[in-house]
């Protein structure tokens, strides 16, 4: 009888502790950036929208390969409270001519290694840990609703944003 009695608050413990799991999401960090065209977006002027942040880099194969997939996903949601930011910890002349072969038709924020360091996570050691490319979908809020990395989630995204456009 002991054991069964045992067995029974083990699983009523279990359960108790994953019925812990929060459902609160974590708000943006405060931040400002200006994209190559001079254009400044910061966290507070984009509470309302849907915010697409993808870092990315010139060197990076898997996301030179997305562009084309994330040009598709932003013009599916032109004229709708959807913003696309690309950030790049490069410099501005770096990217340039790298868009002048593979065109990103994003608001492409260079020199966003502060930008890095606030979305990263790190390791035990503090050291960052960003797999590229990186998207951080932040919702009407201002509250990070999805953050993914690797090839291939541009449908993922598609879901997701046409979800926080649904009305409640």
């Amino acid at each position: 009888m002991r054991i069964i009695t045992g067995l029974f608050l083990v699983l009523v413990f279990l359960f108790a502790a994953f019925g812990q799991k929060s459902n609160t999401k974590l708000q943006t960090e405060s931040f400002n950036v200006s994209d190559m065209d001079g254009q400044s977006f910061d966290n507070v002027q984009l509470k309302g929208k849907i915010v697409l942040l993808a870092f990315w880099s010139t060197r990076c194969p898997i996301c030179t390969a997305e562009i084309p997939k994330l040009n598709r996903l932003a013009a599916s949601f032109t004229g709708k409270d959807v913003v696309f930011l690309a950030l790049t910890a490069e410099n501005e002349l770096k990217v340039k001519n790298h868009l002048r072969k593979k065109p990103f038709d994003f608001n492409i924020v260079p020199n966003s290694f502060g930008m890095i360091l606030k979305f990263a996570d790190r390791d035990d050691k503090g050291n960052l840990m960003m797999g590229y490319p990186a998207y951080y979908l932040i919702n009407q809020k201002g509250e990070i609703e999805l953050k993914t990395s690797g090839y291939n989630k541009s449908g993922m995204l598609d879901k997701q944003i046409n979800r926080l456009l649904m009305p409640e």
